[in-house]
């Protein structure tokens, strides 16, 4: 079946960078939509970015854009989420989730997401 494993998450000072990664197994995601999501603590799970398996297309909520990329390493089956300039408010817990759509529209709903890693906390620090 397929798995979906965070890693990178720590404590940084704001301004700071970090790098996610998602080591997915269990199938080939080619066709596969990858995204970043995350969730504050009494808040919604929230788009992050999503990136195209096999053309490598990426969309990126407004929140994030121009400081966060995300990337994939096809030899690896892993999906990247490199995070700059890091603020207060991208305090959250990140999920990896993959799913396989019909067009490409982007995909920002958590529900259209079929599978999901466990998380990695990020925390910034002010």
């Amino acid at each position: 079946q397929v798995q979906l494993v965070e890693s990178g998450g720590g404590l940084v000072q704001a301004g700071g960078s970090l790098r996610l990664a998602c080591a997915a197994s269990g199938r080939t995601f080619s066709g596969y939509t990858m995204g970043w999501f995350r969730q504050a603590p009494g808040k919604e799970r929230e788009f992050v970015a999503h990136i195209r398996w096999t053309s490598g297309i990426t969309y990126y909520a407004d929140t994030v854009k121009g400081r966060f990329t995300i990337s994939r390493d096809s030899a690896k089956n892993t999906v990247y989420l490199q995070m700059n300039s890091l603020k207060f408010d991208d305090t959250a817990v990140y999920y990896c989730a993959a799913a396989r759509f019909s067009n490409l529209v982007a995909r920002t709903v958590p529900a259209d997401y079929g599978y999901w890693g466990q998380g990695t906390q990020v925390t910034v620090s002010s």
